[in-house]
């Protein structure tokens, strides 16, 4: 009776019955899917996420006009046009003038320069002292872990301004010095997240291998498990950049970053409160921009946050 029934179905089943798939019709459900590096699948999902690709375009923009606006503008920023002063917005100055005649749009430019170079020069150095010195805390571990861990502790207590106040004291008010003050404590974040990573990775079998094979621990670190771990460093570093511009923002809105004629969204902002109800716009530019490009280093770093967290992967 099987045979009756299996011969019966052979003979129902014909060769030109079947239709070979197009490429283009190829289900896509992971089997006919070509297969991604680990990378382009974080790119893929990046690329993904609007509100974070918004952010990204945004930072290119302004660093962009950061760059070339200076460059082609036909104003100067330091010179004093008293017969000009205090013009809204139009046709020559499209971002008016300020209270001694100078182009707010050629200002805020100048700004713009000072404060991606005070974050990314911050976040840099926070990278290459949270690397060295946290990939030696979780490296090493037990009492070289435990004394360098109560040294990070205890700097990161020592309030901020205080710092700051007390290298005002020693130093000159500018760009070196917020960059140092900002460096004195501003990598031990990084320092933890690294170290946290390398706890995780120096157990791994290509760590153990490579220590087995006679490899030293400073190659173990940066050559193995660095590279491994450079998904949450490269979310902390993006997040760095902001709090950098802000902090220099402040400082210089309180007189104790960089000091006036150099142009800087903080002095700005310090000078527009002053107008602000009579003369709007010089507050309105300076803060907007500055508010952009948080917003905009914010959320393309929770973005890459997304994109490195593997429990979000589809």
């Amino acid at each position: 009776m099987s045979n009756t029934n299996q011969s019966n179905t052979s003979d129902k089943l014909r060769p030109e019955q079947f239709e070979k798939l197009k490429r283009d019709n190829v289900i896509k459900d992971g089997a006919g899917r070509k297969s991604l590096t680990a990378w382009q699948d974080i790119r893929l999902r990046l690329m993904s996420n609007k509100l974070a690709m918004t952010g990204f375009w945004i930072i290119v923009f302004i660093a962009v006009a950061a760059i070339f606006i200076p460059l082609l503008s036909p104003h100067d920023h330091f010179t004093n046009n008293l017969t000009n002063t205090n013009q809204p917005p139009n046709a020559t100055h499209w971002f008016g003038t300020d209270d001694l005649g100078r182009d707010v749009m050629e200002r805020t430019w100048k700004g713009a320069q000072i404060s991606l170079f005070v974050g990314l020069v911050a976040a840099l150095i926070d990278l290459i002292l949270g690397i060295i010195y946290g990939g030696i805390m979780g490296y090493y571990g037990g009492k070289v872990d435990e004394v360098m861990n109560r040294f990070a502790e205890i700097l990161y207590s020592i309030p901020y301004l205080l710092v700051v106040i007390l290298l005002l004291v020693v130093m000159e008010p500018s760009l070196t010095t917020i960059i140092i003050a900002m460096s004195i404590t501003g990598w031990i974040n990084m320092a933890w997240i690294v170290r946290g990573q390398i706890m995780q990775l120096k157990n791994q079998e290509y760590a153990l291998a490579s220590k087995s094979l006679g490899a030293g621990a400073m190659r173990i670190i940066f050559r193995h498990l660095i590279p491994n771990a450079m998904g949450p460093i490269l979310v902390t570093l993006t997040l760095t950049v902001p709090n950098a511009i802000f902090t220099e923002a402040f400082l210089s809105f309180l007189g104790l970053g960089v000091q006036s004629p150099v142009a800087s969204w903080g002095t700005m902002i310090d000078d527009g409160v002053k107008a602000m109800s009579i003369f709007p716009w010089r507050l309105l530019f300076p803060a907007l921009f500055l508010s952009l490009t948080i917003f905009a280093f914010n959320v393309f770093g929770d973005g890459l946050r997304d994109a490195f967290d593997p429990k979000l992967k589809k």
